[in-house]
């Protein structure tokens, strides 16, 4: 990309989707809005050594537009996935995969692969450098009250600086810069869907626990709501003081989803009907444990606040080490890996329902 105005690229977000043996990927018609607008965490036709840190610096952001789909499309759009000095340099100077010019990596960089080394030609360093900085214009854009897509609004930030945004109201028109920022919005925009993986998973196997996690599995892309959701479905959460909030805002009681109790109740709902919170369900089976390397799918895993306290949370396994869970707010219905699903140190155990 030709840089203006001192922004810079830089790509792609976060954890997650190992797809195991027992699990293979499609799209259900009845999700399909909410497949639409969050990509539902899937991913496709990026290079191996970017899917991780795609995936990573997406889970790391926690504004529901950001998506590994919108990375990806831009990272795309910025060096085609290039690497070398001599593919991934810009006239403008802009440098490595997620073209930074030195001077704005040096804000949104860091040593996030652990070599010892903060470099913009590192992947896992741009690639969670860009993510870093895309998810900040996101928070930008969504208050900003213009007109338009938050992401476009996002995205000509990134090309053009956030002072053109605020300059033109909105993403700068055609007349300005020759069209480069508009173009580049629109490009990345309509790129998108290439990358779109399939967000929801089929379960192979029968018996209650791989029919919860099949019907759960349905519900992949579904917001996070506090206090949403129950035995027949998702709905309408609510603020409690602390939960259900975005930058002071309450979301959950204009969002439609479930929470992570709710999800694993109405996954096992009617054969087997588990209480509505985390807490209550592992009271109901925590005479039924499961040791970490004894995992099978449709398990059911817990976390506390350092390993011993209340319990918080709860996930359903989904086999090759990874979890079905609704997260948090601002998040949605999602597979994750357990070591990073939750913090490990916050992991207390697991029961078989």
């Amino acid at each position: 990309m030709k840089v203006l105005m001192g922004a810079a690229g830089a790509v792609i977000g976060l954890v997650v989707l190992a797809l195991l043996a027992v699990v293979g990927v499609v799209i259900s018609d009845d999700n399909a809005s909410a497949a639409e607008t969050t990509d539902g965490g899937g991913l496709t036709g990026v290079p191996t050594e970017f899917r991780k840190w795609i995936l990573k610096a997406d889970d790391a952001c926690d504004v529901q537009e950001m998506t590994p789909a919108l990375l990806a499309a831009q990272l795309w759009q910025e060096s085609k996935f290039k690497t070398s000095k001599e593919e991934a340099t810009s006239d403008a100077g802009a440098q490595g995969p997620a073209q930074f010019l030195p001077g704005t990596f040096a804000t949104w960089g860091r040593d996030d692969d652990g070599n010892g080394e903060t470099s913009l030609w590192d992947i896992g360093d741009a690639v969670m450098a860009q993510g870093r900085m895309m998810c900040s214009l996101l928070k930008k854009a969504k208050s900003s009250g213009y007109p338009g897509d938050v992401r476009g609004l996002a995205l000509a930030g990134y090309n053009a600086g956030w002072g053109r945004v605020e300059q033109f109201k909105g993403v700068p028109p055609k007349s300005f810069a020759n069209g480069e920022t508009f173009d580049y919005v629109q490009l990345i925009l309509s790129t998108m869907a290439r990358f779109r993986g399939p967000s929801l998973f089929t379960v192979s196997g029968s018996g209650a626990a791989a029919d919860a996690l099949r019907k759960a599995s349905g519900r992949m892309g579904t917001p996070y709501a506090w206090g949403g959701g129950g035995p027949d479905g998702p709905s309408k959460g609510f603020c409690d003081g602390t939960n259900g909030y975005i930058d002071g805002q309450c979301v959950a009681s204009s969002t439609i989803g479930f929470d992570c109790s709710s999800l694993v109740q109405y996954a096992f709902w009617p054969k087997t009907k588990l209480p509505r919170t985390a807490a209550a369900q592992y009271g109901a089976t925590s005479d039924r444990p499961v040791s970490r390397s004894d995992l099978k799918p449709g398990d059911l895993l817990f976390w506390s606040h350092g390993g011993s306290g209340s319990i918080y949370h709860v996930a359903m396994y989904a086999g090759d080490g990874n979890v079905l869970q609704a997260p948090r707010t601002g998040r949605t219905v999602e597979v994750a890996p357990l070591t990073s699903a939750m913090p490990e140190r916050d992991y207390y155990g697991a029961t078989r329902p």
